[in-house]
């Protein structure tokens, strides 16, 4: 078995990320894989409808122009590319790398992974399914596309086959890189806790440069976020890492950027994956030098019987028109305009949704910020009932409204929206296919041992901290965040920083002390009063002083919906820090 650490790289966190970064990774220092994350909820809705109009397309495009500039590079340097640009289409992604080897004058081994696509058997497997079948009579929208999440074992084979590159479908984000770590050191399906350490570390490295210093909450502290390096792991034989970066590309690693990280659209001390379930709980991390950070400690269990499931179809139709209301009397002018625009409706929409943002100031020196919005947001399965009717009456009220009647453009025709809905299946039932070069396809087994995820009771509460002088200041003060989208769910992960002393002792264990008796459901709700209502779940994890938060609901059904004006959640976190709390001054 090989016992030396192997690097593996990231060039891509989302389907539009930076289109130099693989030239960046594969010039910037060595790698023996280099690994791409193209697919969100989202992605596989837009990649949908891509091959609704082409069958042919349903991949990420943009993996195909960075090929063309980087391929020949890639196997000068013996770098293996493994990347889930596939999407939809793995197959004609694949059959298009090979075209362009060809035209570039390569030889180029490209394998890839199929079977998530479940679309066909929507209705078989019980989801709601395409027109004209079960999905349709029970008056659910058709179906777009229904797609598994799969683990790594199809890698490992298409590696093992000798593939240059690798393309898959819908797995999960971290097994692009746990695929390449099993491979090269042969680790067995049930190494759990190696497998669950490679999880820990393409969890990590599979946002991109948010892991270097992007999004990152104490931001002014980044050097050089102008152009942040994208992270490598380096993973060794027992499924420990180091998170790093090439040398002198900007951006930071440190224990916190890490935490951002690994906090990120996460839930309990559980993490599933299709090949481990990762105990969250477990990992610790440590500075181990400039830019690098030592992941260890993860210990890992059975994986979960069933596969989650990514279901994507049309909503229906949904336009918007935002009026800014300017000066005195805003709520009354609300008022006024939300009554007019109702009884001028011919027909109500579905969902008819306001929401006034008060972001004007008393007294204020400029317009702008004397200036309130007043949202509107109109649903409705009849494209006419948001699109001609409701533009018309919006726009009719131009002269006969509240003083200084304006709106930041005029609303158009109704556009499509989409719904996401997280669905699960049998793993046994779901098709697990790597292909090789050859056209050699191999099934992949199921996991033989599996273990249905469980809650993990709460650990104890450290001890309270000290009572003394407090005063109310933000909590971003002595806390980050990081928060995000899992469908209609949000995640917002909360720590405190290692490593701060006083001459009391650790001041980042009291804080931490402070944090878990603090920072409450309760809390929360009466913090983010946008989370009333709705169910909160609260998780401690001590070993990354943190506290995270699963608030179901918040997004209504997925980004695509636009349910909040931060549909993906992404602010929500900052939103949560800049929220002023009493903090005991010595923890200052």
């Amino acid at each position: 078995m090989t016992t030396a650490a192997v690097r593996i790289g990231n060039c891509s966190g989302f389907y539009g990320d930076r289109i130099g970064a693989m030239r960046e990774m594969l010039d910037g220092g060595e790698l023996d894989y280099l690994t791409g994350d193209y697919l969100a909820e989202l992605t596989m809705l837009i990649l949908a409808r891509d091959r609704a109009r082409n069958p042919d397309l349903g991949y990420a495009k943009t993996f195909l122009r960075q090929l063309e500039d980087c391929l020949g590079t890639a196997l000068d340097k013996g770098v293996t590319i493994v990347a889930n640009a596939g999407g939809l289409n793995p197959a004609a992604l694949a059959g298009a790398v090979r075209a362009l080897a060809e035209r570039l004058g390569l030889a180029v081994n490209v394998a890839h992974v199929e079977g998530d696509d479940l679309l066909a058997r929507a209705d078989e497997l019980g989801f709601p399914g395409p027109a004209g079948k079960s999905g349709a009579t029970r008056g659910m929208a058709p179906l777009l596309s229904a797609n598994a999440y799969l683990g790594a074992w199809g890698i490992v084979d298409c590696l093992a086959s000798g593939a240059d590159v690798v393309v898959t479908g819908r797995v999960t984000d971290a097994s692009v890189t746990v695929g390449p770590a099993a491979a090269h050191f042969g680790w067995a399906a049930t190494d759990y806790d190696a497998l669950a350490g490679a999880v820990a570390a393409g969890h990590i490295i599979e946002c991109g440069a948010q892991a270097t210093g992007g999004n990152y909450p104490f931001f002014t502290e980044i050097p050089d976020l102008n152009h942040p390096g994208f992270p490598i792991a380096e993973i060794s034989a027992d499924g420990s890492s180091v998170i790093t970066k090439h040398p002198g590309t900007g951006g930071l690693v440190s224990t916190d950027t890490v935490s951002a990280q690994l906090l990120y659209e996460i839930g309990g001390a559980r993490y599933p994956n299709p090949d481990v379930t990762l105990r969250m709980d477990s990992v610790s991390l440590s500075q181990d030098g400039p830019d690098r950070v030592r992941v260890s400690g993860v210990r890992g269990e059975a994986p979960p019987p069933t596969l989650k499931v990514s279901l994507n179809s049309i909503g229906g139709f949904r336009n918007a028109t935002s009026f800014v209301l300017t000066g005195l009397d805003i709520e009354a002018k609300a008022a006024l305009v939300r009554s007019q625009l109702e009884s001028h409706l011919p027909v109500r929409p579905a969902e008819l949704v306001w929401t006034l943002a008060r972001t004007d100031h008393p007294d204020a020196d400029t317009e702008e910020t004397a200036s309130a919005l007043l949202h509107c947001v109109v649903r409705d399965p009849d494209p006419a009932v948001v699109g001609r009717q409701f533009s018309s009456a919006a726009v009719e009220l131009a002269l006969a409204s509240y003083p200084g009647f304006t709106s930041t453009a005029p609303p158009g025709d109704g556009q499509v929206y989409g719904v996401f809905t997280p669905g699960y299946v049998d793993a046994a039932l779901v098709p697990h296919i790597s292909v090789h070069a050859d056209g050699t396809r191999v099934a992949i087994a199921p996991a033989a041992q599996t273990l249905t995820v469980e809650p993990v009771a709460a650990p104890p509460l450290p001890e309270p901290p000290q009572e003394g002088a407090a005063v109310r200041v933000p909590l971003g003060r002595i806390a980050g965040a990081r928060s995000g989208d899992k469908g209609g769910s949000a995640n917002v992960g909360v720590w405190v920083r290692a490593g701060a002393s006083d001459a009391t002792g650790n001041r980042s264990d009291d804080q931490y002390a402070w944090l878990a008796h603090t920072l409450t459901v309760d809390k929360v709700r009466e913090l983010l009063p946008e989370t009333a209502g709705l169910p909160v779940t609260r998780h401690l994890l001590p070993n990354l002083r943190a506290v995270n938060f699963v608030i179901d609901g918040i997004l209504g059904q997925g980004v695509a919906y636009q349910a909040r004006f931060d549909p993906q959640a992404k602010g929500l976190g900052e939103w949560l820090r800049s929220r002023h709390i009493e903090i005991p001054e010595r923890l200052l």
